[in-house]
């Protein structure tokens, strides 16, 4: 007998548990699995935007106060980086991330940090460049916006 009740009190501890998990899971308003895949998927569509540049698909992965540092201290506006793209004084040829981290806070903030290395050939000059870069990432409106990234250049 001390067997089935010890049974069903761990069952029960097991069922409160999981109840616990799944509220914690969900908390915030953000349905459950939502989170770092999805941002990770936005950091690559914009990855993808930034190499073949599409105009749209630039406004609706960045936010309207965006701050976009560049390595060197220049800082974009949304406007600006998306102009620099769209006419070719910021040119990817290339753009690969690797060592991406990406960490939440709370339902509606990530940051992502990655290296980057680029074959550029911005206003028609080829370059490389290889950066260590933070980025800002919020919900907004149900879609994960780019607000802020940083890039500080590696050393060599």
């Amino acid at each position: 007998m001390v067997n089935a009740v010890q049974a069903i009190r761990r069952g029960l501890v097991v069922a409160g548990l999981g109840v616990v998990m799944a509220g914690c899971a969900t908390s915030g308003g953000a349905p459950a699995g939502d989170g770092k895949a999805e941002v990770t998927a936005a950091a690559e569509r914009l990855r993808l935007a930034m190499i073949d540049p599409n105009a749209s698909t630039l406004d609706g992965l960045v936010a309207e106060q965006l701050s976009y540092g560049h390595s060197g201290g220049r800082v974009d506006t949304k406007q600006s980086f998306i102009g620099d793209l769209m006419n070719g004084k910021s040119d990817f040829v290339t753009l690969d991330l690797t060592e991406q981290t990406v960490a939440m806070s709370g339902d509606d903030v990530a940051l992502i940090r990655h290296a980057l290395a680029a074959q550029t050939n911005d206003s028609g000059k080829p370059g490389t460049v290889s950066l260590k870069v933070l980025q800002v990432w919020q919900r907004q409106g149900g879609q994960w916006k780019l607000v802020a990234r940083q890039a500080v250049r590696t050393p060599t």
